[in-house]
This record gives C-alpha cells, sequence and structure tokens, in this order.
C-alpha cells in the first residue's frame, strides 16, 4: 500500500518479501521474494557480503520496464541456512499430538488478537484458526498418505495450500509464544517451535515429504 502512495508522488520502489502469497495478492510494483525466516529479511546477521547480494537483487528490479515485478532470490549454495535448523527435534515427544498442541496454545493467541486490535499474521490459508486442528488433521494424512476429510479451498493447488498452512501453524504458534512468553525474542522462539514443540515437528516431517517428491523449492519455504 505504501509503495502505491511513493509511487504515485513519482518514487520508485522496491520491496523485500518474506510472504511470497501475500505480495503475489497485492502486487507491489516491485518484490523480491527471499526465503529466509521471519524477521531476517536479508539473511543471517553480521554477513554483510550476503547481504548486500540481497540488497542488490531488490535494486535490480529498478531495471524492469513494467511491473508489477515478483522475482525470486536465488536459493544458492552460498545463501544462509535456517537460523534454527528444523530437524533439532530432540526435545519433542514424537507422540504428543500437534492438535491438542495447537488447543491448548489457542487462548495465548486469542490474547494476542486482544492486545494488538486483531492484527496477526495468520490468515495466509484462509482457514479460521478455530478450524486449525482439522488443519493439523490435514497436514498429517498427507505426510502418512492416509485420506482425510478436510478439504483444502478450492482455488488453490495442493503444494500451494500446504505452504500457506505451514505458514499459518507458524504465525498461530510463534505469536502465542510471544503473547505467553513476552520477554523471549528471535532465535530463542526458533528454538522453541522447532527444538521443542509436535507442530515443528509434524512441519519438518512434511518438509522432508515434500523433498521426497522433489519438491524442494516448497519444502524450504515450510521448514524455515
Amino acid at each position: 500500500m505504501l509503495a502505491r502512495v511513493f509511487e504515485a508522488a513519482g518514487l520508485s520502489t522496491t520491496t523485500v518479501v518474506l510472504l511470497k502469497e501475500h505480495a503475489q495478492r497485492t502486487k507491489p510494483p516491485r518484490a523480491l521474494f527471499v526465503p529466509f525466516p521471519y524477521g531476517y529479511a536479508l539473511g543471517k546477521p553480521n554477513a554483510p557480503d550476503f547481504q548486500h547480494k540481497v540488497l542488490n537483487a531488490a535494486l535490480e528490479l529498478f531495471s524492469t520496464e513494467s511491473g508489477p515485478v515478483l522475482a525470486e532470490f536465488p536459493e544458492t549454495g552460498d545463501a544462509p541456512v535456517r537460523l534454527i535448523h528444523a530437524s533439532n527435534v530432540q526435545k519433542v515427544n514424537a507422540e504428543e499430538d500437534p492438535a491438542n498442541e495447537i488447543t491448548s496454545m489457542r487462548r495465548y493467541y486469542e490474547q494476542w488478537l486482544e492486545d494488538h486490535d486483531g492484527r496477526t499474521s495468520v490468515g495466509n490459508s484462509g482457514v479460521p484458526s478455530r478450524r486449525f486442528r482439522g488443519l493439523i488433521r490435514y497436514l498429517q494424512a498427507y505426510v502418512t498418505g492416509a485420506e482425510c476429510d478436510f478439504e483444502k479451498p478450492p482455488q488453490v493447488d495442493q503444494i500451494q495450500f500446504l505452504r500457506q498452512a505451514a505458514d499459518d501453524l507458524k504465525a498461530f504458534m510463534l505469536e502465542a509464544r510471544m503473547q505467553q512468553r513476552p520477554n523471549d525474542r528471535d532465535n530463542v522462539l526458533y528454538e522453541w517451535l522447532w527444538g521443542e514443540t509436535a507442530v515443528g515437528l509434524l512441519l519438518t516431517r512434511l518438509a522432508q515429504k515434500l523433498r521426497d517428491e522433489g519438491q524442494e523449492k516448497a519444502a524450504f519455504g515450510i521448514a524455515r
């Protein structure tokens, strides 16, 4: 929205985005999607050479003749790995039900909404948070190849919906945790999500399933 205001005043803009689907819907004039953890739009801290690569890629979008333009930062070998590795699951009880975990964190998420005037990063999938238990069952069914009566929105394909569902579950859990533990920041939150929760374990398994099916880009987007 701000980009459109600036463009209308004659100022060209470029944007770095962490959620590709949001950029696809809002269509900023120029946007660079980066596959990095939330809060790290330029990649790892204290890596100026790599961060300049990201900035240069965003600035290069000014050379495009028409828009809107949505480019993807190349996932090359020197791209930063996730700051918290999603396979770090040794603290998780593998038998714990992530649906029950979602239910236990719901009151904190709803308190987050109340304290932040309804602002949230949840909503990418179009599934209300009160139906996230069903969303968990859908992801579990995909991972195991089982049947599930939860129906995804018909307007999106399955891989896109899996990405959107993963984004919503991560946002739900992190916002609930920030409400529960307001002094936790950055890596502490990611360590908790990926290293101590059943939801993080499910998303890790989902990413591995996609990787096994040759969907490397989708897998990278989920487990980050």
